[in-house]
């Protein structure tokens, strides 16, 4: 008998020593449970933020967007799961080294909330190729106006896409759908697909820019693309074309697209990131009717948090069963 409870608590032991902590940052209850119930070789500890010093010291793996500090002190960190797709408030703030130059594994949510993402941005080009603005507006004072109407067609026209990820890929498969022109800007090769006609390089931009009707930015914030929509882009733009940007705000120069507004080379505009943000009261961008602004919600729908979760729960199964992770970021390019 006493052999066999050596044995057994031996067997505890080696189980015990073999779980994975898993610090889920500012998370609630039930997604906790979902992600427990995925490997039993996990501990999913559930953490508000004012505890987390108290926690990551032991912790295998973080859940959430850390700190420099959080990364100093989880000195066993093997891994960080960032809920959202861009990564460059972890990788390229003041003190984030830490993580960069680490042999953590970062991963995160790229590629999952392109359909919402590129539904938004469409909707974003429609609300002022077609003068919904206008009508909306006519509409609040009651006043039936049908002419005159200036609505753009969308086929035969070019859509100029600055990033051709997960979200560019989706905003691309829209815009070939609608009958337009697709020129993809990218600095990975891609394949090629019978929805882009072309792809050329970031340090080609200047080339194409003349070109699109629509410009629509889908690119992470990284070292190499930020501003990389600058005064000097805005400049080339065709008379009476389109800017979206539904990815960063630091992608784009604001003063050039208000200038380019302000000069009417624009015809419409929508954003739903900008640089600065919040968006200020008074800021000029406001006064423009033929910009539509909303507050960095497209990756937003009804299903994108099942999307998300599920590519963390895929994660922690793999992490539990010592499998390669998916969404896995090059921590040196940004993404």
């Amino acid at each position: 008998m006493r052999r066999i409870l050596s044995t057994l608590l031996l067997a505890a032991c080696i189980v015990s020593a073999q779980t994975k902590k898993i610090v889920y940052l500012n998370g609630d209850a039930a997604t906790a449970q979902e992600f427990q119930a995925m490997s039993p070789n996990v501990k999913i500890v559930r953490v508000p933020a004012a505890d987390i010093m108290g926690e990551i010291g032991d912790a295998d793996a973080l859940i959430g967007a850390p700190t420099p500090d959080m990364i100093k002190a989880g000195k066993n960190l093997k891994w960080v799961q960032v809920m959202s797709a861009g990564v460059e408030n972890v990788l390229f703030r003041p003190g984030s080294e830490a993580i960069r130059n680490s042999n953590i594994i970062l991963t995160n949510n790229k590629i999952v909330q392109g359909p919402e993402i590129a539904d938004h941005a469409f909707a974003m080009l429609l609300f002022t190729s077609r003068q919904l603005n206008v009508f909306y507006k006519n509409k609040q004072e009651e006043n039936w106006q049908p002419r005159p109407f200036r609505g753009i067609e969308l086929r035969g026209k070019t859509a100029v896409i600055i990033g051709v990820g997960g979200i560019g890929t989706q905003i691309a498969l829209r815009a070939y759908g609608f009958g337009m022109n697709v020129i993809g800007v990218d600095p990975e090769d891609k394949p090629f697909v019978p929805y882009i006609s072309r792809m050329v390089k970031p340090d080609q931009l200047d080339e194409v820019i003349p070109e699109a009707d629509v410009v629509f930015i889908s690119a992470p914030d990284t070292a190499k693309s930020h501003k990389m929509m600058g005064m000097h882009e805005f400049d080339l733009m065709k008379q009476n074309s389109f800017f979206i940007c539904v990815s960063r705000g630091g992608l784009y120069d604001m003063n050039g697209l208000v200038k380019a507004l302000d000069s009417r080379k624009l015809t419409g505009a929508g954003v739903d990131v900008t640089d600065p943000e919040p968006l200020p009261k008074g800021h000029p961008l406001w006064k423009f009717d033929n910009v539509m602004i909303t507050p960095h919600i497209a990756g937003r729908s009804d299903k994108d948090n099942a999307r998300m979760i599920g590519t963390i729960k895929e994660n922690i199964r793999r992490f539990g069963a010592g499998l390669p992770l998916i969404n896995v970021v090059d921590k040196q390019k940004g993404y």
